[in-house]
């Protein structure tokens, strides 16, 4: 779907897959709080990338999503989170990878964004995450029950279990575009497994002049399709809805499947996937909306 834009815009999804019927007006629910939360920020005047962290964090918070809170277990039963950020402007980017110990991953990969680094994985993470400032959690802080039955039921189908992503995309009112993106990767990954999430162009991108993307899916795809570069990119060429379309159709050709988000320089709204179900909210200058948006 795209939406025509204009002016400062928002866009956040809450991660594609199949949404249980029970919980979707929850999802909805909680995308709203965080493009609301968002939203006011830009319009106080907050940067895009300001913006993006704030709805990246308040879904980390909100145990219904794959990210922080609520996280997706691995084999050993434990949360390993990914996030990153990316600032147009500069082409900055900021991510962390198998973090354990940290309640708003989203926050350490601006503090990465901050540094001379692109990229801190698992423990140095963590040391990185200390001297910023930011306090340690207990790892079973992030691990919910809702997460743990369905670790124990993916254990006993011998499933790989595909999990959303949560992710923003904003663009503020002078022009300036950023991404985020957060995770808990699949249910029962191997430990160690790192997907799309923290690599630029894969599964977090945002350009100035061109537009500002986030993906969700099983990240392996969307890692060989350099997704959300090649969204981005195809902005040259295309109108959003177009653009997110084809970065998409490179991910199925390869066999995978998810979903990306993305905004343009224009302001203009694309949002499109090819699992059953993700949870999207928008908000523009003409408007503003939520959905958990039916597959193609």
């Amino acid at each position: 779907m795209a939406l025509v834009g204009g002016g400062p815009a928002l866009l956040v999804h809450g991660g594609a897959g199949r949404v249980e019927a029970s919980g979707r007006d929850d999802r909805v629910a909680g995308v709203v709080r965080a493009r609301d939360a968002a939203w006011a920020l830009l319009e106080q005047g907050a940067t895009a990338l300001e913006a993006v962290l704030e709805a990246v964090r308040r879904l980390e918070d909100d145990p219904l999503f794959n990210a922080g809170t609520g996280a997706a277990l691995n084999r050993d039963g434990f949360a390993e989170l990914d996030a990153a950020v990316m600032d147009g402007e500069d082409l900055g980017f900021g991510a962390v990878a198998a973090v354990r110990d940290v309640k708003n991953p989203v926050l350490l990969a601006a503090e990465v964004l901050r540094s001379e680094h692109v990229l801190l994985v698992g423990e140095g993470a963590s040391r990185f995450a200390r001297e910023r400032g930011i306090p340690a959690c207990d790892p079973g802080e992030l691990v919910t029950e809702r997460q743990r039955r369905r670790w124990s039921l993916a254990r006993r189908r011998a499933l790989e279990e595909r999990s959303g992503t949560v992710g923003a995309v904003a663009l503020d009112a002078a022009g300036r575009l950023a991404a985020a993106t957060s995770t808990g990767g699949m249910v029962d990954q191997r430990v160690g497994r790192v997907g799309d999430t923290p690599l630029p162009g894969a599964g977090t991108y945002a350009e100035a002049g061109l537009g500002a993307v986030s993906a969700t899916g099983h990240g392996e795809y969307f890692a060989r399709a350099l997704a959300a570069y090649r969204a981005a990119g195809a902005l040259r060429d295309a109108p959003p809805e177009r653009a997110v379309r084809t970065a998409l159709e490179a991910v199925a050709r390869l066999g995978g499947a998810g979903g990306l988000i993305l905004v343009d320089a224009q302001g203009r709204l694309a949002w499109h996937h090819t699992t059953p179900e993700m949870s999207v909210a928008w908000r523009t200058q003409a408007g503003e909306g939520a959905q958990i948006a039916p597959g193609a």
